[in-house]
């Protein structure tokens, strides 16, 4: 079955040292949204580790887009694809920094980000798998 849509965090890799050296930064997890269609995020954070190791977070989330049951969705996701404004069809990873446990009163800060465009995948007709995205 092809009519859903598969977002997988496998890992982060940071190579900001500023980031890498922030001692306020401990704990990250990472959000992924298309405009206003999707939010997710994995489900723990995960205690940063130096500059060049990999944080492993294997989250799978899978958003089903098929006719039968999903037909809403479906038309949704199409007329956000299909509209000229660059920016509805792409989906964002916000990589963003979690409060340790003894520190609550501090927020959650976003710290980087990333962008796939789904256009761009149905255009070529090719998946993005196992790629590092910048």
């Amino acid at each position: 079955e092809t009519e859903r849509i598969r977002i997988e965090i496998i890992s982060l890799c940071l190579t900001e040292s500023r980031i890498a050296s922030d001692e306020t930064i401990q704990q990250l997890f990472v959000e992924c949204r298309l405009h206003n269609f999707l939010a997710e995020e994995t489900p723990l954070s995960l205690p940063k580790l130096t500059s060049g190791r990999r944080i492993h977070f294997n989250y799978s989330s899978v958003i089903r887009v098929d006719m039968a049951n999903n037909r809403a969705r479906r038309e949704y996701l199409k007329s956000m694809l299909l509209k000229p404004n660059l920016h509805t069809d792409r989906l964002q990873f916000t990589v963003v920094s979690d409060p340790p446990e003894d520190e609550q009163d501090l927020e959650c800060e976003d710290i980087g980000f990333a962008y796939v465009s789904l256009r761009e995948i149905l255009q070529k007709q090719r998946d993005i798998t196992e790629q590092d995205i910048e």
